[in-house]
């Protein structure tokens, strides 16, 4: 009997640790829904699934009893497996699927003897765990683009709100130009979208079956349809397989062609560094010295073990962790690409775990930026403080617009470099220091600006570049098949 052990589960009484996975050196993705989706439970329902569609649709086909079809199809049912016996058994096929059938069939004798005869037939290991995989992948995927939506609804919803919040725009971790917080927030969406279409582009067509039997040629499910018009035979069974599935039909077997599994992988790290981006930006202006915005801390969130004043940003951190992870993870599913021959031996096998874990990143950080932008505080007056704090220098880029058509770019720069670096030094307002020499307060003069230095009047086109933004809508529905 399979029981997925819980995140609560104790341990063993010989004091080994649960079966299950829960995620304790994981928290970007511990106790999220994309746990259960893409489990060790939720891959071999999908692989029953698989078997079950299957044989439907060669029974479609009069290749197989619609009896046997049913009762196969009743019978898969995850819980009627050993789950750790049949990870235990993997390791002397270096796949699942080898001893999945064996215990399926057997389970499907104890019920129909008759229809045991017909489960897996003339399939093969690789068409199993491979439509598998894509039954996990539409499955998370769904819970993923659905807390993406949240999270781009919700950027949105900041961006307006701060669409004239001013703050200290920076580069190189540096005041660079004042900026708006809603313009910021804006870009976060910006970026939520292109990983939105990047999901939504792998389920355009509808994610792929696998149907090619034990080479690509199909041959052992033809051998089963004697009589039968090869180029027709396969195509109807392919696209019955795909219906009873929801899933597609690819013109091609894709045992060694594996676009699907590496455009999971990339779309999925896309995702998390995009998530990634916006966890930075919170870590930094979180900051005690930034203080511009602070994370949710319900019933004492983010507290340290050792100092009782911290209420650390732990949601964006466990973001971040999650998009400085899926590279490398990436990088060794598209690794996996040059597959030899018509089945590959180890870089089929190496391309499970880190989808795996990159669907569990994914999932997790989507799940955790819901929370974090839905709830982010914002504090506009210490935003606009410290766009004060360089005494003006934060506008220099302005000054020295008005400077050099009345003293030439070169000297205009000269004596700004100079004036800027006193202001520095000693902390004296720009605006005073540049008075002081007699060239420079005559062109400021003559420019007859009150809010020259007003850090306030020199957002460029945040606002109107946030409204642009903002008319970029969130794709519709878009969920994976």
């Amino acid at each position: 009997m399979f029981t997925d052990t819980g995140p609560g589960a104790d341990l063993g009484t010989d004091g080994a640790p649960p079966a299950a996975d829960p995620g304790l050196l994981s928290p970007v993705w511990a106790a999220t829904p994309v746990l259960a989706a893409v489990s060790d439970g939720a891959w071999l329902q999908a692989m029953l699934d698989a078997e079950a569609a299957l044989s439907r649709a060669q029974a479609r086909l009069g290749t197989v009893p619609s009896s046997a079809a049913r009762a196969i199809t009743r019978a898969a049912r995850a819980e009627h497996l050993d789950l750790a016996a049949l990870a235990r058994q993997s390791r002397e096929s270096a796949n699942p699927v080898v001893a999945l059938v064996r215990e399926f069939t057997a389970v499907v004798a104890d019920r129909d003897p008759a229809a045991a005869a017909y489960v897996h037939r003339g399939s093969t290991s690789q068409d199993i765990l491979d439509t598998a995989t894509v039954l996990v992948v539409g499955r998370a995927l769904r819970l993923i683009r659905a807390d993406l939506a949240r999270v781009a609804e919700a950027l949105a919803v900041l961006a307006r709100e701060h669409r004239d919040t001013l703050v200290a725009g920076r580069t190189l971790g540096l005041h660079a130009v004042p900026t708006t917080f809603g313009l910021k927030a804006a870009g976060w969406r910006h970026l939520v979208l292109d990983a939105v279409d990047k999901l939504d582009a792998l389920s355009a067509g509808g994610l792929p079956v696998q149907l090619g039997g034990a080479a690509g040629t199909l041959a052992g499910y033809l051998a089963y349809a004697p009589g039968a018009d090869p180029a027709a035979y396969v195509e109807e069974l392919t696209d019955a397989f795909a219906a009873e599935l929801g899933l597609s039909a690819p013109l091609l077997p894709w045992h060694v062609l594996r676009t699907p599994v590496v455009d999971t992988a990339t779309a999925a790290a896309f995702l998390c560094g995009a998530l990634g981006k916006i966890a930075v930006d919170v870590l930094a202006l979180t900051r005690t010295e930034v203080g511009e915005v602070y994370e949710p801390s319900p019933g004492g969130r983010g507290a340290s073990s050792a100092m009782p004043h911290k209420r650390n940003p732990v949601l964006a951190t466990a973001v971040r962790s999650a998009a400085l992870q899926a590279p490398q993870l990436a990088a060794t599913v598209l690794g996996c690409l040059p597959s030899e021959d018509e089945r590959s031996a180890g870089a089929w096998h190496a391309e499970w775990e880190p989808l795996r874990a990159l669907l569990r990143l994914a999932g997790g950080a989507a799940h955790q930026t819901v929370e974090l932008v839905c709830h982010l505080s914002v504090d506009p007056s210490r935003m606009r403080a410290n766009t004060r704090l360089t005494a003006g220098l934060i506008v220099s880029e302005r000054i020295a617009a008005v400077l050099a058509p009345a003293l030439g770019k070169a000297l205009a720069r000269d004596l700004l470099n100079e004036a800027s670096a006193r202001s520095a030094r000693t902390g004296e307002p720009l605006a005073d220091v540049l008075r002081q020499d007699s060239r420079a307060s005559a062109a400021l003069a003559e420019a007859r600006s009150a809010d020259l230095f007003e850090p306030d009047a020199y957002a460029g086109a945040a606002g109107p570049l946030t409204d642009r933004a903002l008319s970029r809508p969130l794709p519709p529905g878009g969920g994976a098949a």
